[in-house]
């Protein structure tokens, strides 16, 4: 599957992580919000659509913006990533 990654999600607010694949050719903030409905989808719990997202790399603390597209990120097979909700 060259157009999908096998990453790790860490969800600190649910104190559990996920392994989850993600395509490479989309945007980070297409990400987020899949992975944001996602895990409300597994976990019962609603999610606040007023909530700000960040993806942050477990590794060296990587705040992935928006507009970067997954292949040109340091986001690869194995990459444990944190996901963290702003209020």
């Amino acid at each position: 599957m060259n157009n999908k990654i096998l990453i790790k999600l860490i969800v600190p607010d649910l104190d559990d992580s996920f392994d989850i694949f993600i395509p490479v050719n989309e945007l980070v903030w297409k990400i987020k919000k899949l992975i944001v409905k996602t895990i409300s989808d597994i976990t019962n719990i609603e999610s606040n659509e007023n909530n700000y997202y960040i993806l942050i790399n477990k590794s060296n603390t990587r705040i992935y913006q928006n507009n970067e597209i997954i292949i040109n990120t340091d986001i690869r097979n194995g990459s444990e990533i944190i996901l963290i909700c702003q209020n």
